[in-house]
């Protein structure tokens, strides 16, 4: 298998510490994706010190405010450009303001620019985490921008890979594709994040996160409920669409599942670069495990994606308390 090697600078504009540069740098050459995401983790987290995690925060610019005139060779600047793009689309001049508003206490009270992987998040959302991050302590913000910073560095090391190999695919034809097929799985979910736009599916090329995404707040606690097991399926059956009295758990497909972390995210129940086939699907989340006490074991929500709908995007938040649901299609 042909390993790809890459330079100093490469790294240096994944993440800014200059530990971290020197210390891939020495490494590579890397056989795929996956091998450069677990020694970048392993030297972010305990190889570079405090001084080169502040060096990395410094990097970047402040959120909201990307520069406009960076130098295109600077990947850096860049990338930060593309990650940012979805807030600068969704912010009004009100919001906008007040991000950098609340940018300017964070700054004052942590010493850094607010830390946030930003790729696919709109302004009110990094806004609302931004005050709920304000409210930390130091040291659990420190640790919380660490692993945005990690989150962002695999980000761009995906780039990288897809740049290398885009960039040798039209030497030789006829090379070997092992490279691209053991990188491809993991690259089909970070890489997406920042695809180019000028794909063959220009519509499809801009998706930033999976098309189907979910939360959960706990608001008997007032808080993000964590470590609830959630399944997401689509109808399989031969009624279409299923009626209300229909039991066959048979005929519903599981797509995907994970567990909501301590954000309440759900994380990756779709591939980012999967379209959403037309039909009916249903979001369940294990309430029982999180709530013994309450009255709901688990709750189901069946929602349907018509073919005019495949290429948006459907979050499906559940708040919950131990007795009481509800639910909308957030954005």
């Amino acid at each position: 298998m042909e390993s790809i090697r890459f330079e100093y600078n490469d790294f240096l504009a994944c993440c800014g510490s200059t530990k971290f540069a020197k210390e891939m740098a020495s490494m590579s050459p890397f056989t795929n994706l996956d091998e450069a995401v677990h020694a970048a983790r392993d030297i972010w987290f305990n190889k570079v010190d405090v001084a080169g995690w502040i060096e990395a925060f410094s990097a970047h610019p402040q959120i909201g405010q990307t520069p406009s005139s960076a130098h295109p060779k600077d990947m850096s600047a860049q990338w930060s450009k593309g990650e940012q793009s979805t807030a600068l689309a969704t912010g009004t001049a009100t919001t906008l303001q007040e991000l950098a508003d609340w940018n300017a206490k964070y700054r004052q009270k942590f010493g850094s620019v607010f830390l946030i992987c930003a790729s696919g998040r709109g302004t009110l959302e990094i806004l609302n985490e931004l005050k709920r991050r304000y409210s930390n302590r130091p040291i659990v913000e420190f640790e919380i921008a660490a692993q945005e910073q990690m989150k962002i560095t695999e980000l761009r090391l995906a780039m990288l890979f897809s740049a290398k190999i885009n960039a040798a695919a039209p030497v030789d034809q006829h090379s070997s594709t092992a490279t691209t097929k053991a990188g491809e799985d993991r690259m089909s979910i970070i890489g997406a994040h920042l695809a180019s736009a000028s794909e063959k599916n220009p519509q499809a090329s801009t998706r930033t996160r999976p098309p189907v995404t979910s939360h959960v707040l706990d608001i008997g606690r007032g808080c993000p409920a964590s470590g609830i097991e959630v399944h997401l399926e689509i109808w399989k059956g031969k009624q279409h669409p299923p009626s209300f009295a229909d039991a066959d758990f048979g005929s519903w497909m599981l797509l995907g599942s994970a567990t909501t972390d301590r954000d309440g995210r759900s994380g990756q129940l779709m591939s980012t670069v999967d379209d959403p086939k037309p039909g009916i699907y249903r979001i369940s989340f294990d309430t029982g495990k999180y709530y013994p006490m309450g009255f709901f074991p688990f709750v189901s929500i069946v929602f349907k994606i018509k073919e005019s709908q495949k290429f948006e995007h459907f979050h499906v938040p559940l708040l919950l308390s131990p007795f009481s649901f509800s639910t909308y299609r957030g954005s």
